[in-house]
């Protein structure tokens, strides 16, 4: 028999650390198997928990935390793209995932970006920030889960695992401290997000100095062809893209890429040349989309929240999905492959010509006598 006690939060109502510490102290005592929590606090895994736990207490026991965001993910995933055979349990599921998405469930996903955003938000521009103040700590916290949260809707509506690309033993706490970092050093927060098999990851950038945020992907380029004709290659998959898309070429050995907007690239392809050498081809391409950044803190019309999630749905859909990874043609035989019949046998010189006569005349005049000698 396995045993685990549950501890449900819905809406705002947060976890406890010391309510979980107490069920702990339970499962010790009765020898459970361990804990799970269930709340709208977004984790990487539902081995991270959101609460700072001494981890001796647990032993052999487990403590697990599950956001409800990640629940339906779970449920949209499984009903609208695997597909349910049973026709009561896909029925059961599809109301399941009606309530979930109700508001007035309280199994809501990321909600805002926290007490100390507007704080935040209006000192960064007058590096007035550090690392170490509670609120720059508190929203980087934030932004971390809604980056989590970003990830869990897309793979809602692909289908497909989306995860955050992060250093393999960076927990929680150490991605927060660096987010705080870059917040208090150059106001900026930044993720990178991975959704399988496309062109390259999409790296999301909130600028609070500049009050921009911008979604771009990086994609290398053709290894064959001169630079306006890799140029060229990427123009064809924009080609129903938004002509205020940023878009860089960057070159072996320079600092700095050259960046047009995509209409400029259109009209001229050789604004993406390198100044120095016209012939040096670009190696990466980088396509970005730029918007100026939401404000508020919740999730309304106008917020940090909603904007950025529509910017990187709006990118992914008209660039991200469309990308593809450039890969060389396998050489071609020509149209008519000669044979060996077809080829003409030169004529022999004639010295050639006259030591062969002479050795067969030899060969005859020997089987002639050998024949009259028997």
């Amino acid at each position: 028999m396995w045993t685990c006690l549950v501890e449900v939060k819905t809406a705002g109502a947060p976890l406890r650390a010391e309510q979980v510490d107490a069920y702990l102290d339970i499962a010790r005592a009765n020898t459970y198997d361990g804990v799970l929590t269930i709340s709208n606090d977004i984790t990487d895994g539902c081995d991270r928990s959101p609460l700072e736990i001494d981890r001796r207490k647990l032993g052999p026991r487990g403590l697990w935390h599950l956001s409800w965001w990640q629940i339906l993910t779970e449920a949209i995933v499984q009903h609208r793209h695997h597909g349910i055979e049973d026709p009561d349990q896909a029925w059961i599921l599809g109301e399941l995932i009606a309530y979930l998405a109700s508001e007035a469930s309280g199994a809501g996903g990321f909600e805002d970006m926290g007490p100390h955003w507007v704080a935040v938000r209006d000192g960064a521009p007058n590096r007035a920030l550090r690392a170490g103040d509670r609120g720059v700590r508190d929203v980087a916290m934030r932004w971390d889960q809604f980056v989590q949260y970003l990830c869990l809707g897309l793979s809602q509506d692909l289908g497909k695992r989306v995860t955050q690309v992060r250093p393999r033993k960076q927990d929680a706490h150490a991605r927060a401290e660096a987010v705080s970092r870059g917040l208090a050093n150059d106001g900026v927060m930044e993720a990178t997000v991975r959704v399988p098999n496309a062109a390259g990851d999409v790296v999301l950038r909130a600028d609070l100095r500049a009050r921009v945020t911008q979604v771009a992907v990086k994609v290398h380029a053709p290894l064959e062809g001169k630079p306006t004709t890799r140029v060229g290659w990427l123009l064809r998959a924009l080609a129903g893209a938004r002509p205020d898309l940023l878009v860089s070429a960057h070159y072996a050995s320079a600092r700095q890429p050259i960046t047009a907007t995509l209409a400029q690239v259109r009209e001229t392809r050789t604004q993406l040349n390198y100044p120095q050498d016209h012939k040096r081809p670009p190696r990466e391409f980088t396509v970005a989309l730029v918007r100026p950044m939401g404000q508020k803190r919740g999730r309304g019309s106008g917020s940090f929240v909603s904007e950025t999630r529509a910017q990187l749905f709006d990118f992914y859909r008209d660039i991200g999905q469309e990308l593809r990874r450039w890969e060389a043609k396998p050489p071609r035989l020509p149209e008519v492959l000669e044979t060996v019949s077809s080829v003409p046998t030169p004529d022999p010189p004639p010295s050639v010509a006259v030591d062969a006569a002479s050795e067969v005349g030899n060969a005859i005049d020997v089987a002639s006598r050998t024949s009259a000698g028997s």
